[in-house]
């Protein structure tokens, strides 16, 4: 059956006669002929629009056509995009359906056919090239002015479904040539108007802002692209609030499933036994899809955040966890939820708290979902898509610290938030109550995020560029407090004990990793981070016991960074390719070493007249604190200093590869099924 239905036949009368094809299809194979079909029926492309698509079959038809049959036809398939532009227009709602399903499937199966063709090639077999500017302005006004207009919010969506489809034909966007009249008559004022406004952006806020990243992302790095300079200068509050807001959701309900997802796989030991099976199979899968999705809105929030320094206020936009549209949901039309799919999240999870223990309703904001978020793919970095996710965190929150305003509210002391990261299981330590998290100004929970991923990514497959991007994040923020001297309430205790462990780890598998990866200049990024608090840390650290602390972290982990002083210097008096690398780490470690051997001695001496073996931690801060007149330290330039963020040309390559993958996943999932017509058709009954 489902084969026949593909083919677009009606059910056998009896078994002796031949099957019979629906009219709609009986149509399309005469525009698969030679002749003009309105020739022998003048009223052929009214009708045609008025019969239900049979998308499958149309796709079908275009993709199994050779090159001398897309020849014969061409003035036909050009006539059918010309008619279909023209049925935009009409008032019979029912022919606009129609008429937008078909230039889906004609997009779509044009495409498939011809992946090796130009892209001129392309428009003049949809279009011709002697009408493609006129056709491709008249689309386009026709499909902003149904997403501006008053009209029915399905036909909405479909526009915007036509849209994603036009725009993830091709596998690399910026090679899809049909972009370029999307460039020339822009409808980002439409996006705009749509995420402005609440009751529109709760129905189709996702697909816009989905549509807005991508669109961004067209020739970006060859040509001017109109969306990239409009983007960056927004300044209407309410669109970027709305953009904020559909981001938010988006994370939010993400957060919202895995957080269901992880009650359920702790409740109790059937459940745990059960899921240690079944997830073997399932979960992983869907998790990861999950996190597929999520990279779509990730990138969207990324050239926000990078395009439109305005942006950055949305981020700390306070507001509490209800409802953030007014819209009830029953109005969207009915779309088969996928993991990957390009539909809003449900607004059900509008209603679930972000801070439940809290017994007043605390307000959260964009930049917490974020980093519960980020908290949560940055777990497990072995999988590509979760990697890509990790490291667009990572860039994000780069932007992010890098920006003046957003460090100011980050450190601001009257913005004190419970942030409730999700924390990678380990044996060695208890997992957190919730409850026990203090309220602090946000800047500590982008620390612990840090901490936390220095902490859990010590392994074989060392992440080294997202531990690098780590710590260049934490090296701006304390850039930020020393220059403002913010004194942070922190426990940077846990900060030094990450960063010591991660030159142990690097020392432990120093041949293992030089096989891959330079880590000379990841420890050259930790030695300057101590050396940052030893210069300046009188000027950020809360108090004068935090910079003894300092002190004693670095002599009583003098072990590590002994050790490392051997390793560099061995490596930086022999001749090779980490020669010059590793004396850089030798030069940094002037100030460790002096502290060390400044204060060893006296400990040492200490501990000799008053004939105590082991010394407590209170005994060795009184050394300190009671030698450091004796300390002469060198004054070290440019520890403050810092290159800022460029995505070009570093990141060039990675972005090109994340928006293939986004590209892959959008095309995928706006699928056939979720342009069926039922619900549209049902809507316009009415309608003589």
């Amino acid at each position: 059956m489902a084969q026949e239905r593909k083919a677009g036949l009606l059910r056998r009368t009896s078994s002796s006669k031949k099957p019979l094809k629906e009219k709609v299809v009986l149509m399309y194979d005469e525009i698969f002929t030679k002749d003009d079909p309105a020739k022998t029926n003048p009223r052929f492309w009214d009708e045609l629009f008025l019969m239900k698509v049979n998308l499958e079959y149309l796709e079908g038809k275009l993709t199994s056509l050779d090159g001398d049959e897309v020849v014969m036809i061409k003035e036909n398939i050009n006539s059918l995009f010309h008619h279909c532009v023209q049925a935009l227009e009409e008032e019979h709602q029912i022919k606009v359906v129609n008429a937008l399903q078909t230039l889906c499937a004609l997009f779509r199966g044009v495409h498939q056919k011809n992946k090796s063709a130009t892209g001129f090639d392309i428009i003049n077999m949809l279009v011709g090239f002697d009408k493609a500017d006129l056709r491709m302005k008249d689309l386009m006004e026709s499909l902003d002015g149904l997403l501006c207009g008053d009209g029915s919010e399905s036909l909405k969506s479909l526009c915007l479904k036509l849209l994603l489809c036009l725009v993830t034909v091709t596998d690399n966007i910026s090679q899809n040539t049909i972009l370029e009249y999307v460039m020339i008559n822009s409808i980002f004022e439409a996006i705009l108007q749509i995420l402005s406004d609440v009751s529109s952006r709760g129905q189709h806020g996702y697909d816009a802002v989905v549509l807005l990243a991508l669109l961004v992302n067209y020739r970006k790095y060859e040509s001017v692209n109109p969306y990239i300079v409009k983007l960056s200068i927004v300044d209407d509050e309410s669109t970027l609030d709305g953009m904020g807001m559909v981001v938010h959701q988006a994370l939010t309900e993400y957060n919202r499933q895995y957080k269901d997802k992880e009650e359920e796989d702790h409740g109790g030991f059937f459940s745990t036994l059960t899921n240690m099976v079944g997830s073997m199979f399932i979960a992983d899968a869907e998790e990861k899809l999950s996190v597929q999705t999520n990279e779509a809105i990730l990138l969207a929030l990324y050239e926000a955040v990078h395009l439109n320094r305005n942006f950055i206020t949305v981020l700390a936009q306070s507001h509490p966890e209800i409802d953030l549209t007014a819209t009830p949901a029953s109005t969207l039309p009915a779309t088969p939820t996928t993991p990957l799919g390009t539909t809003p999240p449900s607004l059900d999870m509008m209603h679930n708290p972000e801070l439940p223990f809290d017994p007043n309703l605390q307000t959260s904001n964009l930049l917490i979902t974020f980093l519960k978020y980020s908290s949560i793919v940055m777990q497990d970095t072995k999988d590509e898509h979760r990697l890509n996710s990790a490291r667009l965190c990572l860039i994000i929150l780069t932007c992010i610290a890098e920006d003046q305003y957003a460090d100011a509210f980050l450190h601001d002391d009257n913005m004190n938030f419970r942030v409730n990261l999700h924390r990678m299981p380990m044996r060695h330590r208890k997992k957190a109550a919730a409850k026990n998290i203090p309220s602090r100004p946000l800047v500590c929970a982008v620390l612990d995020l840090m901490v936390e991923f220095i902490v859990t990514h010590m392994m074989k497959e060392f992440p080294m560029d997202l531990y690098m991007r780590c710590v260049q994040i934490i090296h701006k923020l304390i850039c930020y407090q020393k220059k403002c001297r913010v004194r942070l309430h922190y426990t940077w205790r846990e900060l030094w004990s990450a960063l010591i462990n991660l030159l142990k780890f690097l020392l432990s598998n120093e041949t293992t990793l030089l096989a891959k990866h330079n880590i000379f200049h990841l420890a050259l990024q930790v030695v300057n981070l101590f050396n940052m608090f030893i210069t300046y840390g009188d000027t950020f650290l809360p108090t004068p016991s935090s910079y003894d602390e300092l002190y004693y972290e670095i002599v009583r982990m003098h072990q590590v960074f002994d050790n490392l002083y051997c390793m560099v210097l061995r490596v930086s008096t022999n001749v090779g390719q980490w020669k010059e690398p590793a004396s850089k780490v030798t030069h940094a470690l002037v100030n460790v070493r002096a502290i060390i051997n400044h204060f060893n001695p006296k400990i040492e001496s200490y501990a000799a007249v008053n004939h105590i073996s082991q010394l407590s931690e209170d005994q060795v801060l009184e050394v300190v604190r009671s030698n450091y007149d004796t300390l002469t330290l060198k004054l070290q330039d440019g520890l403050d200093q810092f290159e800022r963020y460029s995505e070009q040309p570093k990141e060039t390559a990675f972005f090109k590869e994340l928006v293939r993958s986004i590209s892959l996943n959008v095309r995928k999932n706006v699928s056939l099924n979720t342009l069926s017509q039922d619900v549209l058709l049902k809507e316009f009954s009415s309608i003589s």
